[in-house]
């Protein structure tokens, strides 16, 4: 991905529409599994990233088979956290960066296993947007600068929690 954004920026002067970087990858990918003696990819990514249409999420997966999503969870324990987006997906059109990461930890929260707690020591946020608040391209936020969100997931939990009991 690297070498084909640096060439596209060197050829034409600017960069790679991101669906086609993820596509000429999935390409790649898939003739493996099309020639006797080569092994699939055994591992699938969710690529962000922006161009100059926007923010993008793609899909990958290790057949090769790509697709943008709107919301995704992969990997272990994944199906909880997919269940938790899909209830919610409308509800994302309207939400600013803050209320979408909170969205995001929660979902993550619900691929956890059940004896383990969200906190600050065991996730990472990714943010990929323009223009807004100075960002622009990708940001990642680790230790300290989770424990907003983290504070707010567990707050809200309890506030679900305190609701059910009133009922």
């Amino acid at each position: 991905m690297k070498q084909q954004s640096l060439s596209s920026r060197l050829t034409y002067g600017r960069a790679i529409p991101l669906e086609r970087l993820v596509s000429s990858i999935g390409d790649r990918a898939q003739t493996n599994t099309q020639h006797y003696g080569k092994r699939p990819y055994g591992v699938g990514l969710l690529v962000a990233g922006v161009d100059e249409t926007g923010p993008h999420l793609f899909e990958f997966q290790p057949s090769g088979m790509t697709q943008e999503m709107s919301a995704c969870a992969i990997g272990a324990r994944s199906q909880m956290a997919r269940t938790y987006l899909e209830r919610n997906l409308e509800a994302f059109g309207g939400c600013g960066r803050e209320e979408l990461v909170v969205h995001g930890l929660k979902a993550l929260k619900e691929s956890l296993a059940q004896d383990k707690e969200l906190t600050v020591e065991n996730c990472s946020v990714g943010v990929v947007g323009i223009g807004e608040k100075g960002l622009e391209g990708f940001k990642l936020f680790d230790g300290q600068e989770v424990k907003q969100w983290v504070d707010l997931v567990a707050e809200g939990k309890e506030g679900e929690e305190s609701m059910e009991v009133d009922s």
